[in-house]
């Protein structure tokens, strides 16, 4: 039972039992170590969202539960550590092990027109343990589905598509792009129209870090103190570039000199 303070709404999810949806073709089973800036602490954590659908009279006697979960196995085809687990190897470095064991899915209904909802709809949401459930044993972030899916169907036609993320496999801008292809998919697109590429490791420190150039903007400026460490936020106009000397012939072509005073490390 799902409750809305705010107008007194009251409604009934009844959903199925949760299943693992598995990519409908081979996958490579392989590890992908994740880079250092996606399993720093901060991102060990997952996150929630929720999708409200109108009904649309062009999927008029579509099921939306079962073309989204027939597209989300052949979107796995393509994203397929998604549908790995995630191991912790020395240093505690996260390892993505490609089994392709599948991401969680739940088909559910809910007794509810998306017009009861409101005009506005902000989090915190109220009901978001019936349209999400959270599956016991399933939330943690190791040797857990890295995505779970519930989609509720409601009496007017339209549906909620509600997911659950592991942030450390990916940003907005990621998970959007995954989700995208899966919409492609479910409209009947062979293959995503932006095919994702892991290239992790050009996020990772080297070993040892080295330093190739020096950094100015972070050891002085014009306008602050000279010990200091940080750009002053006042000087809204202090930016710093990194160049290759190959590319400053062209720039000073585009660019008239009396306007720009290029001091470069040059790389």
């Amino acid at each position: 039972m799902a409750l809305l303070p705010s107008k007194s709404l009251v409604f009934t999810v009844c959903r199925q039992e949760a299943e693992l949806v598995v990519p409908c073709e081979p996958t490579p089973h392989e590890c992908k170590p994740l880079s250092d800036i996606d399993d720093q602490e901060g991102h060990r954590f997952h996150v929630r969202g929720f999708h409200f659908h109108q009904s649309n009279l062009s999927m008029k006697g579509k099921d939306p539960a079962k073309v989204i979960k027939e597209a989300l196995a052949k979107a796995l085809v393509f994203y397929y550590p998604f549908a790995g687990r995630l191991r912790e190897g020395p240093n505690r470095k996260l390892i993505v092990d490609c089994t392709g064991e599948g991401v969680l899915f739940i088909e559910a209904d809910a007794d509810v027109s998306l017009v009861d909802f409101g005009d506005e709809l902000y989090p915190p949401f109220p009901c978001a343990e019936e349209l999400l459930y959270d599956v016991p044993g399933s939330n943690g972030l190791l040797n857990s589905p890295l995505l779970l899916i519930q989609v509720t169907r409601l009496k007017c036609g339209g549906f909620i598509f509600a997911h659950r993320f592991n942030h450390t496999m990916g940003d907005g801008t990621g998970l959007s792009q995954f989700m995208t292809a899966v919409g492609e998919i479910a409209r009947g697109a062979l293959v995503p129209s932006m095919p994702p590429v892991w290239e992790r490791h050009l996020l990772s420190a080297r070993d040892s870090p080295l330093i190739t150039y020096q950094h100015e903007e972070y050891s002085h400026n014009t306008s602050g103190p000279k010990n200091g460490t940080i750009i002053p936020t006042d000087n809204l106009v202090c930016r710093s570039f990194l160049f290759r000397q190959s590319h400053i012939s062209s720039l000073r072509r585009f660019v008239p000199h009396k306007y720009v005073n290029f001091k470069s490390n040059y790389m």
